[in-house]
């Protein structure tokens, strides 16, 4: 059954925001710019979207030809991510905010975990990439296009947001943060690991 291209931009809009769930990126974000200024912390938010949209658009341009070129499947892409997202969240579980201080480390943030594993995750690229096989005509090419960055800004909007909390729950409220991000990691961490091992003993 074909739908129309604005009913294929919506599917596609909460589809990606479900996946990307950028509330429950929001107590990871808050716990890694904490020690940020304000101004820092919105322009982390941008970068942190911005990453995102580069690594989705990439993937579903080129996902399924870069995959097939380095051998690798989603599944193991996934339990990459998962252990790099393990290894976030012990360092938010053990007291770090990541290694580094000053502007590099502010772009290391944005990229990893923020862009990607954690908002541009496998569940994210594979969604983006199936979108990408159902698109016919240049209609719902655009609806997807719109759909894909109405997300990112959306993302954007709500990392921003948050960052009044900080004005509010202070320094005790951010090691609490901190705390529960990092075990809010580590469970997505373990869940993505378990589902990729699934995938590779079903294969």
């Amino acid at each position: 059954m074909k739908i129309s291209a604005l009913t294929f931009a919506v599917q596609s809009f909460v589809t990606l925001f479900v996946i990307m769930d950028p509330p429950g990126a929001t107590p990871v974000f808050l716990a890694l710019v904490a020690d940020k200024s304000s101004k820092a912390r919105r322009l982390l938010a941008v970068k942190a979207a911005g990453v995102s949209l580069l690594v989705i658009s990439i993937f579903a341009l080129f996902g399924r030809f870069i995959l097939s070129y380095l051998n690798v499947s989603i599944a193991a892409m996934q339990a990459a991510g998962a252990l790099l997202l393990l290894l976030i969240s012990l360092d938010l579980l053990t007291g770090g905010k990541g290694s580094g201080r000053g502007e590099a480390a502010d772009s290391n943030i944005a990229l990893v975990p923020l862009g990607t594993p954690l908002l541009a995750g496998p569940g994210a690229i594979v969604a983006t990439m199936i979108f990408v096989q159902q698109v016919h005509g240049a209609s719902m090419a655009i609806g997807l296009i719109a759909a894909v960055i109405a997300v990112h800004i959306a993302i954007a909007v709500a990392l921003m947001a948050s960052t009044t909390i900080l004005k509010v729950i202070k320094e005790a409220g951010v090691t609490l943060v901190a705390r529960i991000a990092g075990l809010l990691l580590a469970a997505i961490a373990v869940q993505m690991l378990v589902n990729a091992i699934r995938i590779f003993v079903q294969n």
